[in-house]
């Protein structure tokens, strides 16, 4: 574990510092960890010059075959793949509509979603010019107002996979819109892992899945994927590599490098082929090491829970609940706590009150022994 770089390195220089990330994949602490390979991948294609067309074709190629879409191609992370699904389902693949972006005078612009499936996220629609249609309450909506608010100008219902829980299920949604010929385009960013996420979107139907490169599969953190159906793939990629035009679509600002393109393929590959039983074994094991430490503290019950706490994907995570009559620190009071001390280690609290959590998917080897005693430092005011 090395957490301050040496004072040759860039961040050294900076005066940046390292933190130990016990939140989750999440973008503002750096996402994920890149493999040696993926790295080395990256290293390498650096020092070439390459056709960009041709790398993009074959690396959209190799996301298609593992993920069972018609078509599939690298972007600037998930919010980029959003940004273009919009963009495809206002313009297809018409040359004037794609250089009006995001100026969607007589094109198809609305875009359907749940109120309950709000997200910071959802403005990447807008970014491409589409209005949003809100339907239903904070609680969800019903089939009969989706019904209700698809109509002639609607270019795309969207969803959100990881605020399902919330209104209409995706399977109703995606009944609902193909009964009207309307597309489905879904925000599956953090939904990786599991593996099998990669191939039963577009299995149930989907047309558009966006999903992050730089979480769970350990690419570079600002790639994604877009993936789907072949005529909306197409209209994508226009609106992203509109090269020869006269005016460049609205993706062209989000351009991928050849290094991060290379890196996301060899990431996925890995990704594929990992071990992810043994993974889930090694999470749950860490999990285990800190809830040991601090369960025996009274006033509190910590537990490994093996599912969705933060807005990600599902993992063995160390849980602390408060009791409600707890005196000492907030939740929020032992958070700032543990970020006070070098290195700072981030934690998470919520949703609930007087929930506190530590998930292991970002924890380095040997960290969750700090964070088990940090914690208990943190907890009990010590």
């Amino acid at each position: 574990m090395t957490y301050q770089s040496g004072a040759g390195s860039v961040l050294g220089r900076l005066g940046v510092k390292d933190l130990v990330n016990g939140h989750h994949w999440r973008t503002i602490l750096g996402g994920s960890i890149m493999p040696p390979e993926v790295v080395d991948a990256m290293a390498e294609s650096a020092g070439r010059f390459l056709d960009l067309g041709e790398l993009n074709v074959k690396a959209g190629e190799y996301i298609a075959r593992i993920t069972g879409a018609d078509r599939g191609m690298v972007t600037s992370g998930c919010a980029a793949a959003q940004v273009l699904q919009a963009a495809a389902c206002m313009t297809g693949t018409d040359e004037s509509k794609i250089g009006s972006l995001p100026d969607t005078t007589g094109m198809k612009n609305e875009i359907v979603i749940q109120q309950s499936q709000r997200n910071h996220y959802d403005s990447s629609y807008q970014h491409a010019g589409a209005t949003l249609v809100e339907i239903g309450a904070e609680g969800g909506a019903t089939r009969a107002e989706l019904e209700a608010a698809i109509g002639d100008n609607t270019a795309a219902v969207a969803y959100v996979w990881v605020m399902r829980y919330w209104g209409l299920s995706l399977e109703e949604v995606i009944e609902v819109a193909h009964a009207r010929g309307v597309p489905v385009v879904l925000d599956a960013a953090a939904e990786l892992p599991p593996v099998g996420n990669l191939t039963k979107f577009v299995s149930m139907g989907v047309d558009l899945v966006a999903f992050s490169g730089g979480k769970g599969v350990r690419g570079p953190q600002s790639t994604g994927m877009l993936v789907g159906r072949g005529d909306l793939m197409d209209a994508a990629w226009e609106n992203a590599f509109s090269f020869n035009k006269a005016r460049a679509g609205i993706g062209r600002p989000m351009k991928v490098c050849k290094e991060e393109i290379v890196g996301l393929i060899c990431a996925l590959e890995l990704f594929v082929d990992a071990d992810h039983e043994t993974e889930w074994t090694q999470w749950r094991s860490k999990s285990a090491h800190i809830v040991d430490h601090v369960k025996h503290v009274p006033g509190l019950e910590a537990r490994v829970h093996e599912g969705i706490v933060y807005e990600g994907p599902g993992s063995p995570t160390a849980l602390v609940i408060l009791d409600e009559d707890w005196e000492g620190r907030s939740v929020e009071e032992v958070q700032a706590a543990m970020l006070v001390d070098e290195p700072p280690i981030y934690v998470g609290v919520g949703p609930e009150p007087r929930e506190l959590w530590v998930a292991p998917v970002a924890l380095q080897e040997g960290e969750e022994d700090l964070v088990a005693r940090r914690l208990l430092a943190a907890l009990t005011g010590q």
